[in-house]
């Protein structure tokens, strides 16, 4: 994750939003009760594999934090590669039914002809672990990270990547389609795109090309996984920014749309209420992750967005939570455990009115590296990377209370959100926020 920002018309936004309340239409009408997620609902943790495994291998990533790149060294992280038993262990005493990890090409071929066996093993392991503590594997093939041979070669630059990309999952499909796993083949793509000018692995005017290239590449990879599996279960993930989503994301929802099995939505923040700017992932050149909005009924607002746009597609939040800086409370005293119920609070919402959401992954069962730095925590267990050498897991006050969430199915249905809902015109672009707010 990492923050690209978007101006919108805030100035007409919020003349919009005084209208409304105005008129009395405002998401904090509540309905008298809320049914409870059955059995079939998807709970689930996500982590990625460069953020979190260590023993980094040469990739485009390794190679930009030896350059100087970054706040913090890598390390190695928080050792996922040594401690992946004891991580897949804690998840399942949480009684999450998905796991989602990614399979790191830069690991698996180190040299464009060679890939490693011994890299196939552990992850090989890491799945086997999965299933047999009793969760579905969710597997995600990119993650912004690419071999150091690929970057020598131009990255997404290079024509040459998508075939290069396709020829190391084509053999991850092959291993691992028989596990039944759900897929991601890009993680948030237009943010992959951002992360790429950020480092500099592509110019302005090159990132249209990369975009065309990634949904290539997983427009091919979708048939080849059904070609394994037709009853496969393939995504992308959206890295939803409120406020832009259409002007950030549909150019890529246009190309793969045809190719995706249910929408997979990330939701994280609301636009800066100063400027209007609307933040994708953490802070860049501004404010740092922790201290941007957090307003957990944009996820309602998200899931609607896109329920609208594929009203037949399940919905599937691949990721979320709350940042705090190196685990300190945070500026506005939300705790992790509240954001976690109000926003489970919100999907049961969606799911009572209409919208098919089948699971939500928290992001992230530990801490791990946020692209550069440890400052910013989103674990459910927090990980002192920089100060402790044993890297002890160490619980949040969202343990429990996702604990006691899974069991129940969701908030009670008298449950009502801990801080008061905002009119969707207040965090969200007026193509998403047309029509009544929930009452």
């Amino acid at each position: 994750m990492r923050t690209r920002t978007h101006r919108r018309g805030f100035a007409a936004l919020s003349a919009a939003a005084a209208v409304l309340m105005a008129s009395g239409v405002s998401a904090a009408q509540q309905s008298p009760a809320l049914p409870a997620f059955d059995a079939e609902f998807l709970w689930g943790v996500a982590s990625s594999g460069f953020q979190s495994e260590g023993r980094a291998p040469d990739s485009n990533w390794s190679r930009f934090i030896a350059a100087g790149g970054t706040a913090d060294p890598y390390r190695d992280s928080v050792d996922f590669a040594r401690r992946y038993i004891s991580d897949i262990d804690l998840a399942a005493r949480l009684g999450v039914r998905v796991y989602r990890v990614g399979i790191e090409w830069a690991r698996l071929q180190p040299a464009p002809h060679a890939w490693d066996e011994a890299a196939f093993g552990f992850y090989d392991n890491v799945i086997a672990r999965i299933l047999a503590a009793g969760m579905r594997p969710m597997l995600t093939l990119d993650h912004w990270v690419y071999p150091g041979w690929a970057l020598d070669r131009g990255g997404w630059r290079n024509p040459g990547m998508v075939e290069d990309w396709l020829a190391n999952m084509r053999k991850v499909v092959g291993r691992y389609a028989s596990r039944d796993p759900l897929w991601v083949t890009f993680n948030e793509p237009a943010a992959y795109v951002g992360t790429e000018l950020r480092t500099g692995g592509i110019g302005v005017d090159e990132a249209p090309v990369m975009l065309d290239r990634i949904a290539l590449a997983h427009n091919e990879i979708y048939d080849v996984i059904h070609g394994y599996r037709p009853d496969a279960l393939v995504t992308s993930n959206l890295g939803y920014v409120a406020g832009a989503e259409t002007e950030v994301n549909q150019p890529i929802v246009d190309r793969i749309s045809a190719k995706l099995d249910f929408i997979g939505v990330d939701y994280y923040f609301a636009p800066l209420p100063q400027t209007g700017e609307s933040a994708q992932g953490g802070a860049e050149g501004g404010s740092a992750m922790w201290e941007l909005p957090v307003h957990p009924e944009g996820i309602y607002y998200a899931l609607r967005h896109y329920a609208r746009q594929f009203p037949w597609r399940p919905l599937y939040v691949v990721e979320n939570g709350l940042p705090t800086e190196n685990g300190q409370v945070r500026p506005d005293g939300y705790s992790r455990a509240d954001h976690l119920r109000d926003t489970v609070y919100w999907l049961q919402r969606a799911k009572a009115d209409g919208m098919n959401v089948i699971g939500y992954n928290y992001w992230s069962l530990t801490d791990n590296y946020e692209w550069g730095s440890y400052a910013p925590r989103f674990g459910l267990y927090t990980v002192d990377v920089l100060t402790d050498p044993t890297l002890a897991r160490r619980p949040t006050d969202a343990v429990d209370a996702y604990v006691r969430l899974i069991r129940a199915g969701g908030v009670g249905p008298d449950y009502r959100p801990t801080r008061a809902p905002l009119p969707c015109v207040r965090i969200d672009a007026p193509d998403t926020c047309a029509g009544d707010d929930p009452a």
